[in-house]
């Protein structure tokens, strides 16, 4: 865990590794994932699908926020996250 100060944020950032077997980051074929935190998952949607970048799946019901992912140019498996507001 590494600790960071971004007001209304998680006080940390968590690297987790997976089993080399996970399909977890797929339909990328890289080994990691990029996880970024956002203020309002909805809105910075819209700002990506303007660019033409569309969510590959999103998630509204997971009690520790809203999820969404996409691919980047890379092939590279992104996850946006927007806390739950406490």
């Amino acid at each position: 865990m590494l600790r960071y100060d971004a007001p209304a944020h998680p006080e940390v950032i968590v690297w987790s590794a997976f089993a080399q077997a996970s399909d977890y980051f797929a339909p990328s074929a890289r080994e990691f994932m990029l996880n970024f935190a956002v203020d309002d998952l909805y809105a910075f949607l819209v700002r990506l699908k303007a660019k033409g970048v569309n969510a590959i799946r999103r998630d509204d019901s997971d009690p520790n926020g809203r999820f969404a992912w996409i691919v980047d140019p890379d092939g590279t498996k992104i996850e946006l996250y927007q806390p739950r507001k406490t």
